[in-house]
């Protein structure tokens, strides 16, 4: 009797940890994923950086350029991520406007591959 009480209680903890688990994995993804997009946010506005506002609109960004299409329904107009990931660093394949001004982040070293995921995650927001 004792041992079968003592598998149901060791079953209930085991059960109760997992749980409580994965609920903290996710909420450190959500303060993770939230944390990305914030970096990428300041990383797309910073003018030694990013500098998307020279080109873009851009959420709520400030004194905005023209030059570039507004960053606006980027997960419609881009349903595949890793296509505007591509496109941000430059990958010659995802370059369809011809003569385009935009830099090749990632092929000239403006960027780093983290800092250009972090910028895409925000843009991704928009």
């Amino acid at each position: 009797m004792m041992n079968s009480k003592m598998k149901q209680l060791l079953t209930a903890l085991a059960i109760s940890t997992a749980v409580v688990s994965a609920s903290v994995s996710t909420v450190q993804a959500a303060e993770k994923g939230a944390s990305s997009v914030e970096e990428g946010k300041k990383l797309a506005y910073s003018r030694s950086k990013g500098n998307c506002l020279a080109c873009h609109m851009a959420g709520e960004g400030a004194m905005p350029g023209n030059i570039g299409p507004a960053l606006i329904a980027m997960k419609l107009r881009y349903p595949d991520k890793q296509k505007l990931v591509d496109k941000v660093w430059g990958k010659p394949e995802t370059q369809t406007v011809p003569n385009s001004m935009m830099p090749a982040f990632g092929q000239n070293g403006i960027l780093s591959d983290s800092e250009i995921n972090k910028i895409v995650d925000y843009i991704y927001t928009l």
